[in-house]
């Protein structure tokens, strides 16, 4: 068995960034903490090659540059499973994330697994092995870490080592280890990991039901809870709920009394951010808002459309046949619907989909293609034929 360092002084870290240069890939995983916090609190960092494994304390540790140094070499291939929150502390730490990438959980689905499937459910198909859950609700800030939440931690990165290196295998043997180098480039997108103020009210639910003031309104509220979330590094729901920024942006309230008034807002809210909070909704009131996006607006399909969609559903649905995927995991109805109307930033203009048959699609909606069919068989042909 494999000894665990546990990596909590400047000397010990030295060394092991000595052992990180030297490897072609390391497996790596995060604990941290953000139910109190906007940005993640970072609390352990478990890497792992199949020769050795170590948890590295941030917490004991005041300097970690000599770490992200070696970690950001691209001679290096950092392994992660399900990588987005992982890479978000790092841009945090250092304003970009380490490249080049491999992320299980984008690969798993080239290998016939659905989307978004769990580390759990790799370890189990590929390992037969069911994960200890007993520390799933760790506080990873307090110390110190007892040995056995050291063990828990560095499983993570133990097995995910050992399912790298299956995943590859097979993705090689099906000529399509190279289908992920867009969806790996893809991660590279500090929108991903920095949501600016000014984009925030794209998440909130319930937007594409507002018009004219209301919408200009949860466009500027929303920037403004964002802003103060991060300046005061605090949850944005702690600040103001999302349904309850529908509800002012419907009420519109501008001064104090009406804002107290407000059912769900909190009498704290008001008495520190209700005169900002009514100026801003006065302001918001009379400035235009920004259009919402075509694809904000649920729009019904005609029935032409609809059999336009079963078409290219049938293409799906052959492609992922051949290539012994379930259709679902290569094109959902939103995905297609996406491409119908024209979205450049759909998956199926993405990555290994856009290959395998996103292409095929598009050149089908613009009359490029068409589909031949018989009783037995469909097939693909060009329209000049």
């Amino acid at each position: 068995m494999t000894t665990i360092q546990y990596i909590d002084t400047p000397e010990q870290l030295d060394a092991l960034c000595q052992l990180i240069a030297t490897a072609p890939w390391i497996a790596l995983d995060t604990e941290f903490l953000r139910e109190k916090t906007y940005y993640p609190k970072f609390c352990l960092l478990q890497i792992a090659t199949p020769d050795w494994v170590a948890c590295i304390d941030p917490i004991a540790l005041t300097d970690l540059n000599p770490l992200l140094d070696v970690l950001y070499l691209p001679s290096i291939i950092k392994i992660f499973h399900s990588c987005r929150q992982d890479l978000e502390i790092f841009f945090q730490l250092r304003g970009s994330i380490p490249q080049p990438i491999f992320d299980t959980q984008l690969a798993a689905p080239l290998l016939g697994f659905q989307d978004n499937t769990g580390y759990a459910m790799l370890v189990s198909s590929f390992l037969n092995i069911n994960l200890n859950k007993a520390y799933t609700r760790t506080d990873w800030s307090v110390r110190p870490l007892i040995p056995e939440q050291i063990d828990y931690a560095a499983d993570d990165v133990i097995y995910l080592c050992k399912i790298y290196q299956i995943m590859c295998k097979q993705l090689s043997d099906l000529g399509r280890l190279d289908w992920l180098n867009a969806d790996f480039e893809q991660l590279d997108n500090s929108e991903l990991y920095q949501l600016s103020p000014e984009n925030a009210w794209f998440k909130i639910k319930g937007k594409n039901k507002l018009t004219g003031k209301q919408l200009s309104i949860i466009q500027t509220l929303s920037a403004w809870r964002e802003e103060i979330a991060q300046q005061e590094n605090r949850p944005r729901n702690w600040l103001i709920r999302d349904e309850l920024l529908i509800e002012l942006a419907k009420l519109q309230p501008e001064n104090i009394d009406a804002l107290a008034g407000v059912r769900g807002i909190h009498e704290k809210t008001v008495s520190r951010y209700g005169k900002v909070l009514c100026q801003l909704i006065t302001d918001a009131k009379q400035r235009p808002p920004i259009p919402l996006n075509e694809k904000d607006k649920s729009a019904k399909k005609t029935p032409e459309q609809e059999a336009i969609l079963d078409l290219l559903a049938a293409l799906v649905r052959l492609r992922a046949d051949q290539n012994r995927l379930n259709p679902s995991i290569l094109a959902t109805r939103k995905d297609l619907e996406d491409l119908l109307d024209d979205q450049p930033d759909g998956a199926l203009l993405q990555g290994w989909r856009r290959a395998m048959v996103g292409n095929e699609l598009t050149a089908l909606l613009q009359g490029r293609s068409v589909l031949s069919i018989n009783p037995k068989t469909i097939q693909l042909l060009s329209s000049a034929d």
